[in-house]
């Protein structure tokens, strides 16, 4: 795996999801010496540092922290809470180089509210990892804000690809892609919590259960994830007719499992539409 460009790149707020792409991007081979994270708690920052060996700067010590961290870089993550990301974009606009890129890494929050809030021309690009991206396993997508071109959209993708498979997407998609690929992690996890309980209720010890049924959705993944195949191909192939792996998935099917699957993708979908509402037009005071 090719290491990601020695650029400069400041990570403001390492929440689950800043972090996953900082450790993908460190794996890859980044010099830790070209990050800097910010955080609101010492404690926070000292265990980024610690775990990681990147510069780390406690915004509750130091006021100005997020524009220390971005005054040199040349790409800087947006990755606090998507209340928080416009406020952010205020606060560190009169520190950002012209060339700087603006990556968000935040649900709900669209190009142009993020980009009315730096200066004119400034590069921003939205993307939507998920918590696979610390294995360096993750879907990333990217979508171009109004002065992100190509080139920019490459070299993006050229970044972010250590921690997974990058797909460049329009903005009006990612809601639906964040319903699969940023909350899926959830749902297979979801899955492997019902598999356990269901080994429980047929006698197995509850350590155990948890163990088989973590393995399986793990060794599962990494199936479709290295044998190319699609997950319906995968699914025939274990499915013999008569069997008692048809026998589950014909009662899966008779309770309507892909149907659900589907209602809480649109649930998902809806809720980040309705965020992006909220925060477009906050209450006033």
């Amino acid at each position: 795996m090719t290491p990601p460009a020695a650029q400069r790149i400041a990570f403001l707020g390492c929440g689950s999801m800043n972090e996953s792409i900082l450790a993908g991007l460190l794996a890859a081979g980044l010099d830790p010496a070209l990050v800097t994270a910010t955080v609101r708690s010492p404690a926070r920052a000292a265990e980024l540092a610690e775990r990681h060996g990147v510069r780390t700067l406690a915004t509750a010590d130091d006021d100005a922290g997020n524009l220390t961290a971005v005054q040199d870089a040349d790409v800087v993550v947006l990755g606090v809470k998507p209340v928080g990301i416009v406020p952010l974009a205020r606060e560190i606009a009169p520190a950002l180089k012209p060339s700087a890129v603006v990556v968000s890494v935040a649900a709900a929050v669209s190009l142009a509210m993020i980009e009315a809030a730096l200066p004119e021309g400034q590069p921003v690009i939205r993307s939507m990892p998920n918590t696979p991206s610390r294995l360096g396993r993750g879907v990333l997508s990217i979508s171009a804000g109004s002065t992100a071109g190509p080139d920019l959209m490459a070299q993006a993708r050229d970044l972010l690809r250590p921690a997974g498979t990058v797909v460049e997407i329009p903005e009006d998609q990612v809601d639906a892609l964040s319903a699969v690929s940023g909350s899926g992690p959830a749902y297979a996890f979801f899955l492997a919590e019902a598999m356990a309980a269901a080994g429980v209720e047929l006698g197995l010890d509850a350590d155990l259960a948890t163990l088989i049924a973590r393995e399986t959705v793990a060794g599962a993944g990494f199936m479709l994830a290295e044998e190319g195949a699609d997950a319906a191909g995968l699914r025939r192939a274990v499915t013999s007719p008569n069997g008692t792996t048809q026998a589950a998935i014909e009662t899966f099917e008779a309770r309507g499992l892909a149907g659900v699957v589907a209602d809480g993708a649109r649930a998902a979908t809806a809720r980040a539409a309705e965020i992006t509402r909220e925060l477009a037009s906050p209450p006033s005071s």
